[in-house]
C-alpha cells in the first residue's frame, strides 16, 4: 500500500501549531479573568499545563501517528483506504460506485506543494490527503479512467 507524502506530516504539524495558538489565546484569556476576578493563582498553572500538553499531542504525537497509519491503494476494481489515530479504519470503495474525483489545495497545502483527492460516491465522500500535486493529478486521472472502465463493464 502507498503512504502519503512525508510533507503531509509537516502540514498536519502546522495545523497543530495553529490550533495550539488558539488554545494559548484561550489560556491567556483565562489568565486575564483570573487576574480581574482575583481567582486562585493555580489557574495559571493549570492553563499552562493544558497548553503544553495540547502542543505535545497535536503538534508532535498525533500528526506522527496519523501519518504512519495513512495508507491507500488504487486497484482496477477498488480503492482501499486505511487510516486512523487510535482505531484503524479500512475502507474499500468499488470503482463502479465512484461518481467523480476532485483535487483540492488550500494555502498551507499549496505552500508545501501538496493536494488532497476527494473520491465521491452516491452515499459518501472519501479523501486521500497530502499527496504531491503531480501524484494527486495522476491519481485523479487514473481513478477517473478506471471508474469509467468499471461503468462500461456493468
Amino acid at each position: 500500500m502507498n503512504q502519503i507524502s512525508e510533507k503531509g506530516l509537516r502540514v498536519w504539524r502546522v495545523y497543530g501549531i495553529i490550533q495550539t495558538f488558539i488554545v494559548l489565546l484561550l489560556a491567556i484569556g483565562a489568565g486575564v479573568l483570573t487576574y480581574i476576578f482575583e481567582w486562585p493563582a493555580y489557574i495559571y498553572a493549570i492553563a499552562a499545563v493544558i497548553v503544553v500538553f495540547y502542543a505535545y499531542f497535536f503538534v508532535y504525537l498525533f500528526p506522527k501517528i496519523k501519518w504512519m497509519r495513512w495508507r491507500y491503494e488504487v486497484r482496477e476494481s477498488e480503492i482501499e483506504l486505511q487510516h486512523g489515530l487510535f482505531i484503524v479504519k479500512r475502507t474499500l470503495i468499488p470503482m463502479v460506485r465512484v461518481q467523480h474525483v476532485d483535487t483540492s489545495q488550500g494555502p498551507i497545502l499549496r505552500k508545501y506543494g501538496l493536494a488532497g483527492i476527494t473520491i465521491s460516491t452516491a452515499a459518501t465522500n472519501h479523501e486521500i490527503p497530502a499527496l504531491i500535486v503531480a501524484e494527486a493529478d495522476e491519481l485523479r486521472s487514473r481513478i477517473s479512467g478506471l471508474a469509467r472502465v468499471a461503468d462500461d463493464d456493468v
